[in-house]
């Protein structure tokens, strides 16, 4: 166990500094803002300590509160600095949406169109929750085609639709998973499963493909030409 515990230590400790160089790029005052919030805390409780005679006491908890104070602000300015890079890009809803916590299942990509404007589907207690990124017109089309494909097998089941964007009407993409959560939950648990089950049957964008037949091409062997 205390080998499984060091080795753990080093990668833990390796994976911190890593999300501190990324922030890094992009908030360059996150060192001096973090230890400033740490100084602060832990001043103000040595304060307090040597005014009420427990300079110890409140010494030891200044500097407990401080750790705690200086690990959230930290990683509040580490998820900013994360979306920030995230925003614009191809996917990065479908990337918050699996990472929004437990109870919730993501199948990213369920309807897609030429121009790349995509639809991504979230299960969970609140019903199921359609997001779309990309131009939001076309997108409000998306939906609503998604929509009526799903209506036949989940007519009893709520449905929020979501657009991520700067926007009137958009959720930012750094305010996605706070909205997810904050919708009221109405399915209890064994009907969550029963509508994944329901959905998985009905497939998504990259399971309805079509998919040649016949076995794959070796390495270095051409593709043949359509006529």
């Amino acid at each position: 166990m205390a080998r499984k515990e060091t080795s753990e230590n080093p990668g833990r400790l390796k994976q911190i500094a890593l999300t501190y160089r990324m922030t890094k790029k992009v908030d360059s005052k996150v060192g001096l803002v973090v230890a400033a919030v740490g100084i602060v805390t832990f001043g103000v409780l040595l304060a307090i300590g040597f005014w009420i005679d427990h300079p110890i006491y409140l010494g030891i908890l200044g500097f407990l509160l401080a750790f705690l104070a200086m690990a959230i602000v930290f990683g509040r300015r580490a998820e900013r600095a994360a979306f920030g890079q995230m925003e614009g890009q191809p996917g990065a809803a479908a990337a918050v949406l699996e990472n929004v916590g437990r109870g919730w299942t993501t199948t990213p990509a369920v309807a897609m169109n030429r121009n790349q404007d995509v639809v991504h589907r979230a299960v969970g207690k609140a019903g199921i929750v359609l997001v779309g990124e990309g131009n939001p017109n076309r997108v409000k089309g998306l939906l609503a085609a998604e929509k009526k494909r799903m209506a036949r097998i989940v007519a009893d089941v709520p449905v929020h639709d979501i657009v991520v964007g700067d926007g009137e009407g958009q959720v930012p993409l750094k305010k996605l998973r706070t909205t997810l959560l904050k919708l009221p939950r109405v399915l209890p648990g064994p009907q969550v499963t029963t509508v994944n089950d329901r959905l998985r049957a009905l497939g998504d964008l990259m399971s309805n493909m079509p998919i040649p037949k016949g076995p794959l091409p070796g390495k270095g062997m051409r593709m043949p030409k359509g006529r």
